[in-house]
């Protein structure tokens, strides 16, 4: 039997995409997969074939004015968002866009601005705020259980050597942004406040083969600062760590703290003469938060069908950008960034 309910064009297959589709797709209550676009005509086939989906195209505009679609999910490169986001809001299809939001706070306006002309929702992909320890974390946070909350650190570190469009930090923005972008919005929200100064250092210590090519790029990075609020901040990003994903975060209050995310791969432990002690590592994302994916497609659906605002907005997804510019701008300068 055909899966109806809201008609979603996903744009982008690569790995993030199918996460989403795959839950659109099986697991959404009222969400279909209406349409699936990639550049790459055998990767559209491909993942048309795995959700189910007739309607295949290798251009993104061909979806606009097609009426069995609804909603876009935008998982392409950065540097594309900007245009797929304004051409489907002037087409009055919602929106989910993966973080990063945009390459710049001026795109990041564009797009806010076409969505509210049109009357369309705009959902970020910062899927931890779905998480469920996250969310508990942030809960305990707010009702005072650690006292007034003094710092927060926040890591995350990927394992895999990065694609080759990364280097160039003018199209990825930089590890800040494509993997940092996750820690900087959770900052904001447990702080609930804005950053008012910070400082970044980063250096290429993993791909030093690509130093000639891309003079630019790094694979470490730690931004430290300050909150409007007072509450201090640290962050620190890596690529190509090899030995696992990483990303947790710890608040420290007056009175107590509080540590949340895993880098343990189950909860096991296994102990021998031979070998010590040992414990399986988590090696993606796509595991760890695998129920916050879930959580936040489910959200999108609901915003759209409920006419309610996302949890994360285009706002959230630009201070982001914002922070990731200003990040950029202290490694460049080495000085300390005012906001």
């Amino acid at each position: 039997m055909e899966k109806t309910g809201l008609g979603i064009a996903l744009i982008g297959a690569g790995r993030a995409g199918m996460i989403h589709a795959e839950n659109f797709a099986h697991r959404v209550e009222g969400a279909r997969i209406a349409a699936v676009v990639d550049v790459v005509e055998e990767n559209a086939r491909r993942a048309a074939a795995l959700l189910g989906c007739e309607t295949v195209h290798t251009d993104y505009t061909r979806v606009l004015d097609d009426p069995a679609v609804q909603a876009v999910m935008v998982v392409s490169p950065t540097d594309l968002h900007k245009r797929i986001v304004i051409d489907c809001a002037n087409a009055s299809k919602h929106i989910f866009c993966e973080k990063p939001m945009a390459m710049n706070t001026s795109e990041c306006d564009e797009m806010i601005e076409a969505c509210r002309k049109n009357n369309v929702r705009l959902q970020i992909g910062f899927m931890r705020r779905h998480d469920e320890s996250f969310c508990r974390a942030k809960e305990l946070v707010d009702s005072g259980a650690i006292g007034d909350l003094v710092l927060i650190r926040s890591n995350t570190r990927g394992p895999s050597k990065p694609h080759l469009w990364m280097y160039d930090i003018g199209k990825s923005n930089g590890i800040l942004a494509e993997i940092n972008s996750h820690d900087i919005d959770s900052a904001r929200w447990f702080a609930g406040s804005e950053i008012r100064r910070l400082y970044a250092v980063a250096g290429n210590y993993r791909n030093p083969e690509v130093a000639r090519e891309y003079p630019d790029y790094y694979d470490n990075v730690v931004m430290n600062g300050v909150f409007e609020n007072g509450v201090q901040f640290s962050i620190d990003g890596a690529a190509y760590v090899r030995y696992g994903y990483d990303a947790k975060m710890e608040l420290v209050g007056t009175k107590g703290v509080l540590q949340v995310g895993r880098s343990e791969g189950a909860f096991l432990r296994c102990s021998t003469v031979e070998n010590g002690t040992s414990t399986p590592f988590i090696n993606s994302w796509q595991m760890l938060f695998r129920d916050a994916y879930l959580a936040e497609d489910v959200s999108f659906v609901d915003c759209v069908l409920n006419d309610r605002q996302p949890r994360v907005t285009g706002f959230d997804g630009r201070m982001a950008v914002r922070i990731v510019e200003a990040g950029n701008q202290s490694i460049s300068s080495g000085g300390i960034v005012e906001l």
